[in-house]
């Protein structure tokens, strides 16, 4: 026995030559609810990268894109981790990955400010070297 596809009700359909419109692309919210901005980012920020205060498994995705973008970039990218409060270790691989990588490519990471908790992570895990985080007599 065949079983025929049911067509859909002609007063379902949309008429002959009509083309079904779609909703305007909606861009992507920033962390903590607001619209992105619009644009390109401003000139010479694309070398630095400011940490927020929250780097958790939370922001990771939005971590994540941020640090792509820099990965090949020529000049050393700066990370400003001034505002830093919490760092846990989904942040601290992501950072790790990106020193690696751009350590790997022949370029260079340069921290700016000066975060206990980033401190305090990366020295329970071992990664202060491999982050190559300065020494507090290099600050």
């Amino acid at each position: 026995m065949k079983t025929r596809k049911q067509k859909t009700p002609v007063s379902k359909r949309a008429p002959h030559g009509v083309k079904k419109r779609s909703a305007p692309p909606r861009r992507a919210a920033a962390p903590g609810g607001k619209a992105a901005p619009a644009g390109r980012p401003k000139k010479g920020s694309g070398r630095r990268l400011t940490l927020t205060a929250e780097c958790t498994v939370a922001e990771a995705e939005a971590l994540k894109s941020q640090l792509a973008r820099r990965l090949d970039e020529s000049q050393p990218v700066i990370v400003d981790v001034s505002a830093l409060q919490r760092i846990d270790t989904a942040g601290l691989q992501l950072l790790a990955a990106f020193v690696r990588e751009r350590r790997t490519a022949g370029r260079g990471v340069q921290w700016r400010g000066r975060a206990a908790a980033l401190d305090a992570a990366a020295a329970l895990l071992g990664l202060h070297d491999m982050l190559e985080l300065p020494r507090e007599a290099d600050r």
